[in-house]
């Protein structure tokens, strides 16, 4: 089918109870995995790109092979702009064919935050296009992304940013971070209770990569309705691809290693697809 925007599949997500897993994608092959695990366990999917993934090979690159296996698909699938740094970027994706953008401004002021905020939706308004916003700054760092220590988001200022920006979805700072954890993190339900009571939009979880599969499932009990996943993507596609070299160090064939990688991912993703719930969704 074709590409889909993410207001309804989070939008239902949230009515149900269950969350939509939102996969970072870096190649050919881990679109491919994404798509086919979503397929298999009749899951609703967003494949996402970073601000790095996109400077690599381009947002017109990644829509076009994501749009042509979502075509095939009979599951919902979202191509979406994670973590989009600029309003200029944000902008270039929509044109591009984005069904999905994020604009970051977790790094300005709070007011900075919801003036940049506010043009993307302006813009994105017209297309029908949902924007995802972050409030608090998700800690970590993963390619240039760096949130530092992180800062957590506000219940009181929370609902105020919803209202005056209009977004779609929010992305929450509880105590999860970007990239690879040093130790077990503590996430701040509590908190997120807080924010679930008194925002009504779908609620994000970043930094997902790591966390205890009850620590996932227990935020998506208090509201959370997309969780993303980057790092360990990346880490089983790499796995893959060693092991490959490893027991067969003579293959030249790109295509021997490139299946090893996206079998690994696909294990990966339909994993975190049973965890958030989403699976037999479609």
């Amino acid at each position: 089918m074709p590409l889909l925007t993410s207001e309804k599949i989070l939008l239902r997500a949230q009515e149900e109870g269950y969350a939509v897993g939102a996969f970072n994608v870096e190649n050919m092959e881990m679109v491919q995995a994404v798509i086919e695990a979503a397929e298999e366990l009749r899951a609703p999917v967003m494949l996402q790109t970073t601000p790095s993934t996109v400077r690599y090979a381009g947002l017109e690159l990644f829509y076009a092979s994501i749009a042509a296996l979502a075509q095939k698909a009979t599951v919902p699938v979202v191509v979406h702009l994670d973590h989009g740094d600029s309003f200029d970027l944000v902008v270039r994706a929509i044109r591009a064919g984005y069904t999905s953008v994020m604009i970051d401004g977790s790094h300005g002021s709070f007011e900075e935050n919801i003036e940049v905020t506010k043009r993307v939706v302006q813009v994105a308004a017209p297309n029908e296009i949902p924007v995802e916003a972050e409030l608090g700054k998700i800690g970590g760092k993963e390619d240039d992304l760096d949130g530092g220590a992180g800062g957590y988001t506000d219940p009181s200022k929370a609902k105020e940013f919803t209202e005056r920006t209009g977004v779609s979805s929010l992305a929450v700072a509880i105590g999860t971070a970007h990239g690879i954890y040093s130790g077990v993190p503590k996430l701040d339900v509590e908190r997120l209770k807080k924010i679930r009571k008194i925002v009504k939009i779908p609620l994000v979880l970043h930094g997902a990569s790591g966390l205890l599969d009850e620590d996932v499932i227990e935020c998506i009990q208090e509201g959370i309705c997309k969780v993303n996943f980057a790092t360990e993507l990346r880490i089983a596609y790499s796995d893959g691809v060693k092991n490959m070299l490893r027991e067969k160090p003579d293959t030249f064939d790109p295509k021997a290693y490139g299946k090893a990688g996206k079998e690994r991912v696909k294990e990966l993703v339909k994993n975190r697809m049973a965890v958030c719930g989403c699976a037999g969704k479609y």
